[in-house]
């Protein structure tokens, strides 16, 4: 087969397989004359072209660019980024662009190549321009001053007027003709010839006499269709000559020949015929061109005017013009032409070779393109457009490679191809490549065209440094001298020169290393220290010296060996620990912890107690420390001792502690009553106590602390008219209402005191004694009834029955009163019978006066019951005075105490009131070691719980006291005084000391009276 034959088929067969993803197509129509920077389209948009990978999803950066060739004007631009057409400063002319007659509107375009880079996405659009026409020609006449010639005989006939002519097109063209100043004997007619163009025709309307006026001059006007209208006016002028009847005829009006366009000068064309009815000179006939004819066509052709030959007079050229069209008059001199048109038909030679244009994608430095080794396949290089001139099978044109080279042609539009790279390039096999790009045609003989494509490769730095050790491992003991030697790092690079070169460079994490960027000596550029960093591990990076530079990197594990050169180190230099008492032996009370910075045998840590006197026991390793006794706190609150850490380092190193134990106290002891002193005690409450003064009071301690410490008065029985109420917290007595007659009596009041301890509180009760009348008519008789009361169980009310007993008391009142009457008149009496009788007599009389005075109230002067009336007049709300009575008769079983436990009912002990043992009678011998306030006392008896107390017996001598107490109650002493009745509550982790003088201290004298043996005592206090 042929060769040329086989690259026409090829080329016939990438025409019909063109790619539809690589190769589009767009069209816009646009108007001439646009302004610059007028946006015609958006290639992406119309074209519907995604930035964003379709597989990757990640956006892609799309470039578009114009395929231009050096030093074209290009009518239009292309932004990179965007893909939006603008026009330029060159202007869009479409009488430019197409020159020479046209009647299509849309016929005239041009097109332009834009290429979307890069290669992964690419695709050539071709685009077609196609300009419309605008209205910016106005029509013109061939001359300002046009002559015709009539003859004066003629009647009304039309003459040929020069036509106008427009390079716009279609309205845009000549529309009209307009004759201005016909002056009656001429119009103007229009003939449309089938091609549409308008021929004016001048019209005589009426018989022209040239003898009396041969001349007439007018205007004509031609416009056009367009939008603003455009026009010009030319002068008519018409000159009246003589008479020839008969104008010439042709044998055909309209005739169409074929030549090639090779033909050569003197080639006859065609030849016209025409005759005339006239004779002699008037036959005479002369061929001409019209005025219509162009001078270009009229110097292509040449028209002989006696034969009516035409022959080609200079050389043709189709592709220049294929359609030539000749208007030809035959005249016999006269004004009036015959007019003939024939239309010559340039036919296609082979005598044009194919068009390579070239248009580099890549732009070429100094006509050669450099290209990359690593440039993938397809990469492309330049668009080819291939033209010829020719038509049919003189202008299919094919094109190929002449060499066999990594290149080749790749179709994407009948008459465009790219020149793109067929396989991986390699600079180390070939450098350069040139070769030529044919391009031939199917014409007989077959005519070519080529263009040389010069490629040259650029060497890339296509291999990394490579380390002859990935990992590198290296150990070091600490403590170690700056600059120390560690190892040297290599690498190796294939490639050569500049690309071979390699620098070291340290990652992150390696500031403690030098590195030589060189040599790759690593040195140490610190002091290790094991215990603030075991282990190093950076990377260190080769990098060659290539463009862009290529690196790889190793791994660097250095690993710092412990020495002895820290102690053990406790978590705290002091640690406490807090136990309750009561703890069993060989309990765990706290954990020591030591650490030791260094590793391995450095770090084994042995613990042992320094000075502990056995008291605890410790594990030397683990660190727990264990009880060897049994805490109390109340005996002793806390154990200290030293403990010391050994490690198994060469030399050893140590370090101790000291170690506190706190004994947190458990609630193991019940509140001691402190006041009042004895549960048969009794208040006087008068009736002029008002509400809210305190008629009582209690307090009680305990020997806890903390919680276990904090105390609680409650009145759970005899109080159930609710004449008293007791502050929980302070435990006074306060009076709540007024009492009336109804309250007089004794009143019994049974307080429980509980602490707040935890898990169990802990409570004790005592008795409080009120006895409500304006005075204390008969302290013993009281004191007596109290004893009968304890007979009563706690939760009855007494009231009642003190009143059946005050009654009594009066009668036995009044009766003594009456006997004491009728004794003072019986002494008088007597006094009076033996006041001459011997002094012993006398004075037996008296020691009657004194047993008289002792059954009686104490009388006073007046002065000082004005001072007790003084005293009466004291604030409401001061403290009522508080009787004891003290008895000296221990055998009589009246004043005998009280022995065996109260029964309680139910209700009372589901209120957690306990039962009390009346024999049992606790001390009241208070510590100075409480930390506060409710905690100033220990008790020093070993009970668990207070019981109420009868009276204690005092000695053989008997004697009343009376004590007028203060209104503050104080306990002498370092600490807050009693009658606050206020506790500070603490933790079970703090400690206060506080050293106090026993006793309570009061305002006032003490009144005393003795009484002579044998007769009763009897006090009395005034409030």
């Amino acid at each position: 087969m042929d060769l040329k034959v086989f690259y026409l088929l090829a080329a016939l067969v990438a025409c019909f397989c063109l790619d539809p993803a690589i190769a589009q197509e767009l069209i816009y129509p646009i108007r001439e004359e646009l302004q610059e920077n007028t946006l015609i389209g958006n290639i992406p948009k119309d074209l519907n072209i995604s930035h964003t990978n379709a597989v990757t999803g990640a956006s892609a950066n799309l470039v578009y660019r114009l395929v231009s060739k050096p030093g074209d004007n290009p009518l239009l631009r292309v932004l990179s980024n965007t893909g939006e057409i603008f026009t330029t400063s060159n202007r869009i002319d479409r009488e430019r662009l197409c020159p020479g007659p046209s009647y299509e509107e849309n016929e005239c375009s041009f097109e332009i190549e834009v290429v979307i880079l890069p290669n992964d996405y690419f695709r050539l659009i071709k685009i077609k321009i196609i300009v419309k026409d605008t209205n910016d020609n106005a029509p013109m006449f061939p001359s300002p001053v046009i002559n015709i010639s009539i003859p004066e005989n003629s009647l009304i006939n039309s003459f040929a007027i020069p036509t106008a002519t427009d390079p716009d097109t279609g309205f845009n063209s000549v529309q009209h003709y307009e004759l201005l100043n016909g002056q009656n004997s001429f119009a103007l007619d229009i003939v449309e010839t089938p091609d549409g163009e308008k021929w004016p025709q001048l019209i005589v309307q009426q018989n022209l006499d040239r003898e009396q006026k041969d001349t007439y001059v007018m205007k004509i006007k031609v416009e056009d269709g367009g939008s603003p209208q455009k026009s010009s006016t030319a002068i008519l002028q018409v000159t009246v000559t003589d008479v020839n009847d008969n104008r010439p005829v042709f044998k055909e009006s309209q005739m169409e020949v074929h030549i090639p366009e090779n033909s050569p000068v003197g080639t006859s064309v065609v030849q016209l015929q025409a005759t005339d009815a006239d004779i002699g000179s008037n036959a005479e006939i002369k061929y001409l061109f019209s005025t219509q004819v162009s001078p270009a066509t009229k110097r292509l052709f040449a028209l002989n005017s006696t034969t009516g030959l035409i022959t080609v007079q200079q050389p043709l050229d189709r592709e220049e013009t294929a359609i030539h069209k000749l208007s030809v008059l035959a005249s016999d001199g006269s004004q009036s032409s015959a007019r003939a048109t024939v239309t010559i038909n340039v036919t296609d030679v082979n005598d044009n070779p194919p068009n390579i244009d070239l248009r580099y994608i890549i732009s070429p430095i100094n006509g050669t393109v450099y290209l990359s080794e690593k440039d993938p396949i397809n990469t492309k290089i330049a668009l080819l457009t291939v033209s010829d001139k020719d038509t049919d099978v003189n202008g299919k044109v094919i094109c190929f490679l002449e060499k066999d080279v990594p290149f080749h042609l790749k179709a994407v539009y009948d008459n465009q191809y790219l020149l793109e790279t067929s396989s991986l390039l390699d600079y180390e096999g070939t450098k350069e490549y040139i070769f030529k790009i044919v391009a031939s045609d199917s014409g007989k003989p077959s005519l070519n065209q080529t263009a040389l494509v010069r490629v040259r490769l650029e060497d890339e730095n296509d291999n990394p440094p490579i380390f002859s050790q990935p990992v590198i491992e290296l150990s070091v003991m600490e403590n170690n001298k700056r600059g120390l030697f560690l190892t040297t790092i290599s690498a190796t690079d294939e490639d050569s020169g500049k690309n071979a070169e390699i620098v070291y460079q340290l990652g992150p994490n390696a500031s403690f290393f030098d590195l030589d960027r060189k040599t790759g000596v690593l040195t140490a550029s610190r002091v290790f220290d094991r215990e603030d960093q075991e282990r190093f591990l950076f990377t260190v990076t080769a990098r060659d010296n290539g463009t862009p530079p290529l690196q790889s990197q190793a791994a660097v594990i250095i690993t710092v060996q412990d020495e002895n050169d820290n102690s053990p180190k406790f978590t705290h230099n002091h640690f406490q620990f807090f136990v309750s008492e009561n703890l069993p032996k060989y309990s765990t009370v706290g954990v020591i912890t030591v650490t030791d910075a260094d590793a391995g045998e450095n770090a084994a840590v042995t613990l042992s107690i320094l000075n502990d006197n056995e008291n605890f026991i410790l594990d030397a390793y683990s660190g727990v420390i264990k009880s060897n006794v049994s805490f109390d706190r109340e005996q002793q609150s806390s154990y200290t001792f030293d403990v010391k850490a050994v490690d198994n380092g060469r030399p050893p190193c140590s370090s101790s502690a000291k170690v506190t134990i706190n004994v947190i106290d458990v609630n193991d002891n019940t509140p001691v009553v402190i006041y009042p002193p004895s549960n048969t005690s009794f208040k006087l409450v008068p009736f002029s106590a008002i509400p809210g003064s305190v008629v009582a009071e209690v307090f009680a301690v305990d020997s806890d602390t903390g919680m276990n410490a904090e105390l609680k008065y409650t009145i759970v029985s005899g109080n159930n008219k609710g004449l008293f109420r007791i502050d929980p917290v302070t435990g006074n007595i306060t009076l709540e209402e007024k009492p009336d007659n109804t309250a007089v009596g004794l009143h019994r009041l049974v307080v429980n005191i509980s602490d707040l301890g935890y898990p169990r509180s802990l409570h004790t009760l005592v008795l409080v004694f009120l006895y409500v009348n304006d005075t204390v008519g008969n302290a013993t008789y009281i004191q007596d009834l109290i004893r009968r009361t304890m007979e009563t169980p706690l939760d009855r009310n007494i009231a009642d029955s003190s009143k059946t007993y005050q009654g009594g008391d009066n009668l036995t009142i009044m009766i003594a009163v009456l006997a004491g009457a009728m004794v003072v008149i019986v002494v008088i009496f007597v006094t009076v019978l033996v006041r001459c009788r011997h002094t012993s007599k006398f004075k037996a009389a008296q020691r009657k006066k004194q047993g008289a005075e002792w059954m009686s109230p104490i009388q006073e002067n007046k002065q000082n019951k004005k001072k007790k009336r003084k005293k009466r007049k004291s604030p409401k709300n001061s403290l009522l005075n508080f009787v004891t009575i003290e008895e000296t008769k221990p055998d009589d079983p009246i004043h005998e105490p009280i022995n065996g436990t109260i029964s309680l009912p139910t209700e009372l002990e589901e209120q957690g009131i306990s039962r009390f043992d009346w024999n049992v009678v606790p001390t009241t011998t208070f510590k100075p070691s409480s930390p506060d306030l409710a905690r100033h006392y220990k008790s020093a008896s070993p009970q668990s719980a207070f019981h109420l107390k009868a009276d204690t017996p005092v000695s053989g001598k008997k004697h009343h006291i009376i004590q007028e107490l203060p209104l503050d109650n104080t306990f002498v002493g370092g600490c807050d005084t009693l009658s606050k009745r206020s506790s500070t509550s603490s933790d079970h982790f703090s400690a206060s000391e506080c050293s106090s003088q026993g006793g309570f201290k009061t305002k006032g004298s003490l009144h005393t009276r003795q009484a002579t043996t044998g007769q009763p005592d009897m006090s009395h206090s005034d409030v």
